[in-house]
């Protein structure tokens, strides 16, 4: 999810593949003489959450932590996965009126990493598979707003600190059992020309740089769990397979965000002036393009395609910010979701509690229901819950 900043020596050793998850062979099968559909994830149904999602922490008493009644409602409405993507400033020490450091990157805060654990651990007491994610990782983040001292994608030093990274976390939250808990390595991967400018331009990580990241970060993770599953994040921002991957036991992560006319209206980290956003509506023709069920179909069959080959996919963030009109949003994300779920691909809203969410959204055409003090999207839970 890509959103403003205000909201906001290693072993290599090769990872055995998880029987369970079997994510690099070819699990189509099939059944009187027609290939079946058989994607190696479950088809996770959840949400993101953004208690660490900023590199600063939110100001005291915010609403934005999540409670164990979240947990306990995203239970009970049948929902099983929640994704927490994290910004790695939070869980280190240094000096917030300072640039980090390539020292302070590795500088762990226990006392937050703890906290982190404890959420890990309250999500799955109540049956929820959580998928950690890095959304700001060393080196980089889809969003400005944060100076990196090196570049993920072109500095060893950074791709050594990443590697740190996740080996810590593997290495604290190793008895988890990778039926409970996933890794999600780096949000919405791109290249781009300037880490500091929103709408700077962004090209396509190489795929072998890609790969040779993924690789090696995945095995250091495996030497602590060795069948704990990873999760790469597609190209280009999570829109594109990663075709350079696809012999690994690496699952991969798609988004749930095109055409961004619909899903991302008005928003100011994606328009430079939210007033010339083009009105979206669904099926229709948006800023003289024709956008239906048709385009969504031709925008996901790469993916399709590579779940028939036998690589877990899931679609790690989708939805609709709150500008967009409800029924437009209900429409295509209808579509959406639909297509998903024929091809086995599970999702995960972002958010649960905000802009995104079912509860709590501030979307100023749709009628709430109170919800033990809270404001609910009734239809969008309701579609939700028949996918």
């Amino acid at each position: 999810m890509e959103k403003s900043i205000d909201r906001r020596s290693f072993l290599k050793t090769a990872g055995a593949a998880s029987a369970l998850i079997g994510l690099s062979s070819n699990l189509a099968f099939a059944t009187g003489g027609t290939k079946q559909i058989s994607n190696p994830l479950p088809r996770w149904r959840g949400f993101n959450l953004l208690d660490y999602f900023t590199p600063k922490p939110p100001k005291a008493g915010a609403s934005s932590f999540t409670t164990e009644d979240d947990f306990r409602w995203m239970a009970d409405w049948g929902f099983d996965f929640v994704r927490l993507p994290m910004a790695y400033p939070r869980y280190i020490k240094y000096d917030p009126s300072k640039n980090v450091t390539p020292e302070d990157v590795l500088n762990i805060d226990e006392k937050v990493v703890d906290e982190i654990a404890k959420l890990v651990e309250m999500a799955n007491k109540y049956k929820l598979h959580v998928s950690l994610d890095l959304h700001r990782a060393p080196g980089y983040c889809i969003n400005a707003g944060f100076n990196e001292p090196y570049n993920l994608w072109k500095d060893e030093a950074a791709q050594e600190a990443f590697k740190f990274h996740w080996e810590m976390w593997a290495k604290r939250l190793k008895s988890i059992s990778h039926k409970d808990l996933s890794f999600d390595l780096v949000n919405e991967p791109t290249l781009r020309t300037d880490m500091n400018d929103q709408f700077g331009s962004r090209t396509t990580v190489p795929g072998a740089i890609y790969r040779k990241v993924v690789k090696e970060t995945a095995e250091v993770i495996r030497k602590h769990n060795r069948k704990r599953l990873v999760v790469a994040d597609g190209n280009d921002g999570g829109s594109n397979v990663i075709p350079e991957i696809t012999d690994l036991d690496i699952a991969q992560s798609c988004r749930g965000y095109f055409p961004h006319y619909v899903s991302h209206y008005r928003a100011p980290w994606v328009f430079k002036n939210p007033d010339t956003a083009p009105m979206p509506s669904w099926p229709g023709t948006i800023d003289n393009k024709q956008f239906g069920r048709e385009s969504l179909v031709k925008f996901y069959q790469p993916w399709i395609d590579v779940v028939k080959k036998g690589v877990g996919v899931h679609c790690g963030e989708c939805g609709c910010w709150r500008e967009t009109p409800h029924e437009v949003f209900l429409a295509w994300f209808e579509d959406v979701i639909s297509i998903l779920t024929e091809n086995k691909i599970g999702y995960a809203l972002w958010n649960f509690r905000g802009d995104f969410g079912i509860l709590d959204s501030g979307r100023k055409d749709i009628e709430y229901e109170d919800w033990h003090g809270h404001k609910l999207d009734r239809k969008m839970l309701a579609l939700l819950q028949k996918y």
